[in-house]
């Protein structure tokens, strides 16, 4: 009897029902886009972290910066050319190898982090920048004045007139990042951001091997591949692979083993950055508070310290989906919950001869209730339909068209600073392409999850009871007299 009624109050009032669903519908479906289009931001500021850390990397531990005029003089990059007489044109080549931005630490501080409580694991890396110029000086051409061919210089003969032709300096310079990573434990670092498409990476008995791992990019920029050699400082590496970054930007320009990179930069059982894992993800800031605490001298930049520098569009719209996104889906949700139970309410009241007939038959109230908040219910559930469709539709449009954000890490390119930013090295070891004056490009998605399903069947259905509950209560509240008081 229940269904039976329910079904034919349904069928004729569809418009009433309609237009209660769609307003439900609305009201979840912009919930669901808003929740997905977060998910979105969150996944893509990930993606901007993992190219800088590294998959898996919690924080990261350095050397905390000096104050300002302590601390050793900074050292400028110095070319220095020898004179090689009777070859003017000899070509002059020079590789300048440093440590990238910021003081190292011991290589012991990688042990020290990893004994600490909450640190599943911790490894070393050395950030370098490598600055090679090479080109040639060639000489200028003493050319006489016209007539003056012939005449002899010097006091006797007189002065010579004319001027010097030609000459000068043709040089090239090429600056480029590297990465000394620890190959016998390859599990934590900027290098598993980016997953080898040619030849291979390095093996666990490569710990001083004169091998490396290339960016696909700046293989391609320099014309590089599998087999040849990279000659760094005088030292010739050869290349094992190419390797291409998940977020489209690399880690690093190069990849060597960390006893390579020390050598080359002068910084035997030197590190300049400590990758971090911890062993429960919901204690990382309890762990950071305990490195700090133990290691003195360093510096613990987590990943959220590090998602709060992040600048440019992603941010700014991260911030409207969380703030005004989320206050705006609630505000229409809360206006449909209360259009819902209004017109339930409203449609209760025209259906006081209804519902006062059924009582002088009998019915009693909780019945008549029960009847009305079933069809509330039903309503919502239509809605919820209606607004998870609309929600997917609305999500996959997002993620089809894929809007370009750009994402930007403050801090200064020399990484003197301390700051987050200088964990990695002031751009680096990202190089030109994550310096501090350039962007990443983040392409948005809106994924859509099934616990953003389930909180949109659970407003449905809270809606349904809420409108449900303006109309029992309404429907509860009359009596048979009402009824007769109608008939005509």
């Amino acid at each position: 009897m229940f269904f039976t009624y329910l079904r034919r109050e349904l069928r004729r009032r569809r418009k009433a029902a309609l237009v209660v669903a769609s307003g439900l519908a609305l009201g979840i479906a912009l919930v669901i886009v808003v929740n997905s289009v977060s998910a979105g931001m969150t996944q893509a500021q990930g993606k901007v972290l993992e190219s800088l850390y590294g998959l898996g990397t919690d924080m990261t531990v350095t050397k905390a910066a000096a104050p300002p005029g302590e601390g050793d003089t900074v050292r400028r990059p110095r070319f220095q050319f020898d004179a090689k007489d009777g070859d003017d044109d000899a070509e002059q080549s020079q590789d300048i190898v440093m440590v990238q931005g910021f003081e190292t630490l011991a290589a012991s501080t990688v042990a020290q982090v990893g004994k600490q409580d909450g640190v599943a694991d911790a490894v070393g890396g050395l950030n370098v920048r490598v600055m090679k110029v090479n080109g040639k000086f060639k000489r200028g051409e003493f050319e006489q004045e016209p007539g003056q061919e012939g005449k002899p210089g010097g006091p006797a003969g007189g002065e010579v007139r004319g001027e010097v032709q030609g000459g000068g300096a043709d040089f090239d310079v090429n600056s480029y990042s590297v990465y000394g990573t620890d190959v016998a434990h390859q599990g934590l670092g900027p290098l598993t951001s980016s997953k080898v498409t040619s030849g291979r990476t390095f093996k666990a008995s490569e710990t001083s091997a004169e091998v490396a791992v290339v960016d696909s990019a700046y293989a391609k920029e320099q014309k590089l591949s599998v087999g040849k050699a990279l000659t760094i400082s005088g030292t010739k590496f050869t290349i094992i692979g190419l390797a291409t970054a998940d977020s489209g930007d690399a880690a690093a320009n190069v990849y060597l083993p960390l006893a390579q990179a020390q050598t080359l930069a002068e910084a035997k059982d030197k590190v300049t950055t400590v990758y971090v894992k911890a062993t429960d993800s919901q204690q990382i800031d309890s762990v950071k508070a305990t490195i700090q605490k133990n290691i003195s001298g360093t510096t613990v930049t987590t990943s959220a310290d590090l998602a709060d520098t992040v600048s440019g569009s992603l941010s700014t719209a991260s911030d409207l989906a969380s703030g005004v996104g989320k206050w705006l889906s609630i505000v229409v949700l809360v206006a449909a919950f209360l259009v819902a139970g209004l017109l339930t309410s409203s449609a209760v009241s025209r259906r006081v001869r209804e519902f006062g007939t059924l009582k002088a038959l009998g019915w009693k109230s909780r019945r008549v209730t029960g009847q009305v908040a079933g069809e509330a219910l039903v309503n919502g559930l239509i809605g919820g339909a209606l607004g998870i469709g609309i929600g997917l539709a609305g999500a996959w449009a997002i993620t089809a068209f894929s809007p370009t954000l750009t994402a930007q890490l403050a801090g200064g390119a020399g990484g003197a600073d301390g700051g987050p930013r200088a964990v990695m090295g002031g751009g680096g070891p990202g190089g030109p392409a994550q310096s501090a004056s350039e962007a990443l490009d983040i392409a948005l998605t809106a994924p859509v999850s099934l616990t953003t399903i389930g909180l949109a069947v659970a407003l449905a259905v809270t809606g349904g009871l809420i409108a449900g509950g303006f109309g029992g209560w309404r429907a509860s509240r009359l009596r048979p007299a009402d009824a007769l008081r109608r008939v005509e």
